[in-house]
């Protein structure tokens, strides 16, 4: 992505031409980065939160939050946005929607499409979650998540 928008300047202000659809692969980069790495911030528990009673919380008080935040906020959201984003992609798709622009990228159905994989897999993301946190609240001894950087999170002292 940052070669592609340093080639995009260089071609711009040294050349002074430009291709649209090398901008669009940039936004399209973006969306792609953001929407599909949002899951795996979760599993890596990067995402914000309230951080002054989670940070000093004990392993029990961040199974709480993570559960009741994954069943009260994360579950329904994500639902909705499923509901309400799958008859807008449809559409794209029904008319293999492409750029605005002429010489864009032919493929804005595909894009549109990454709102429905964000979806599902912040989904199944937070049901792993609620799974892992509800097995810590009962006590069970978990193995460390994969990529985690603080295990002692997953240990609770009963």
């Amino acid at each position: 992505m940052v070669l592609l928008q340093f080639l995009v300047v260089v071609l711009r202000y040294v050349f002074g031409t430009g291709e649209i659809w090398l901008q669009e692969a940039i936004i399209y980069q973006h969306a792609l980065v953001f929407m599909l790495g949002a899951s795996f911030t979760l599993l890596k528990d990067g995402h914000v939160r309230v951080d002054i009673f989670y940070s000093n919380g004990s392993p029990r008080a961040k199974a709480t939050v993570n559960l009741l935040g994954a069943l009260l906020l994360l579950i329904p959201v994500m639902t909705l946005i499923l509901w309400v984003s799958y008859p807008y992609v449809a559409r794209s798709w029904a008319v293999l929607e492409g750029s605005r622009e002429s010489n864009g990228i032919p493929a804005v159905f595909l894009l549109k499409s990454v709102i429905l994989a964000f979806a599902l897999m912040m989904l199944l993301q937070g049901l792993s979650t609620i799974i892992r946190s509800a097995a810590l609240l009962r006590g069970l001894e978990l193995p460390p998540l994969p990529y985690r950087d603080d295990e002692a999170a997953d240990r609770i002292e009963v």
